[in-house]
């Protein structure tokens, strides 16, 4: 009688623990930049540690989405990261979203790494944009449309939450470009949060249960919608993107990706196929997680937050770090 055994999963619970290293290490590296008023020194601070730390984990990675196409800059896209023994994994991150509002000791600063199996993110153009919608887990599917007006989705997500749309509040970039959407939602009636800066935890706080942020509107970088898809999968939420197409360059440049249709609507399962696990850890105090603490006698605590998508887990681990006895920054 022949005994079958199965294949461990490519991307295992201890790996996703060992994940979150990784952001503890680029966030603490962002902290001791924080408030300083330099944004470059923030992110190459918190690149040069994210590199470090993903460099030892026990993976054959290799980063789709990453920190830009020049490959003498850290975590570029295409870069391979990992001992090179263990699983076969890509990855989409960002070592700090929001390089003004770390400078600046502003909120919301994040530190983000997505791992899926090989081949399961999509592709996206570097430098491009997205329209963007999010909402929460428990509505019915299809709730929220790119097609359908403010106003509409508005009065649909009420509808699926039994409320008015008085008490919705909604997620938005405070950016020139939103400007008429902004004042739209007010029009309507719904409360509007707006963010400086972070738009990946401004779509995931859309999805967290306990944030009271209930959707997402508006655009926004492109790999940082596959970023925040990764994370919404794990939350169970809706996501609908398009690519923002708004000269020849980019057309050109997502069909270089490998887009044959750019006005396609995405949905998470087509931004995010496989399994997926998420590490985030905060830099700056946010909706999604408070911010690192850098105490006295080189001590530091750190917040995250540890997603997977097959079992629908969310960890939240505050660590205390002693940074004299740590590599985590080395």
């Amino acid at each position: 009688m022949s005994v079958h055994t199965s294949a461990p999963p490519a991307l295992d619970r201890n790996l996703a623990l060992e994940v979150v290293r990784v952001t503890e290490a680029a966030a603490l590296a962002a902290a001791h930049q924080t408030g300083r008023g330099d944004e470059k020194s923030a992110d190459q601070a918190a690149c040069g540690a994210m590199l470090r730390a993903l460099n030892g984990l026990a993976m054959d990675g290799v980063i789709v989405n990453g920190e830009g196409d020049d490959p003498g800059q850290p975590l570029h896209t295409s870069e391979k990261v990992g001992t090179g023994k263990g699983p076969k994994v890509d990855i989409v991150l960002t070592a700090l979203e929001g390089r003004s509002i770390c400078a600046r000791g502003a909120h919301n600063a994040l530190s983000v790494v997505a791992l899926t199996e090989e081949g399961s993110f999509l592709k996206v153009p570097q430098h491009s944009y997205m329209e963007k919608i999010v909402v929460g887990a428990g509505l019915p599917a299809g709730v929220i449309d790119l097609d359908a007006t403010p106003e509409e989705n508005l009065a649909r997500i009420a509808e699926a939450k039994g409320v008015t749309v008085s008490q919705l509040t909604i997620s938005i970039l405070d950016r020139p470009r939103h400007g008429e959407l902004i004042d739209r939602l007010y029009a309507a009636g719904a409360r509007v949060m707006l963010f400086d800066d972070g738009d990946v935890s401004g779509a995931l706080a859309a999805g967290l249960p306990d944030s009271g942020i209930d959707a997402y509107m508006g655009s926004g970088g492109a790999a940082q919608g596959v970023l925040a898809a990764a994370g919404l999968k794990c939350l169970g939420a809706q996501m609908q993107c398009r690519l923002l197409i708004r000269s020849e360059q980019d057309m050109t440049l997502a069909r270089q990706a490998g887009i044959t249709d750019p006005r396609r609507k995405w949905d998470i399962e087509d931004m995010v196929r496989g399994e997926v696990m998420v590490a985030a850890t905060g830099i700056t105090d946010g909706h999604v997680l408070k911010g690192a603490r850098l105490l006295p006698g080189n001590h530091a605590i750190s917040h995250s937050l540890v997603m997977r998508s097959v079992s629908g887990t969310l960890r939240y681990l505050k660590v205390q770090h002693d940074l004299t006895r740590s590599r985590i920054l080395l």
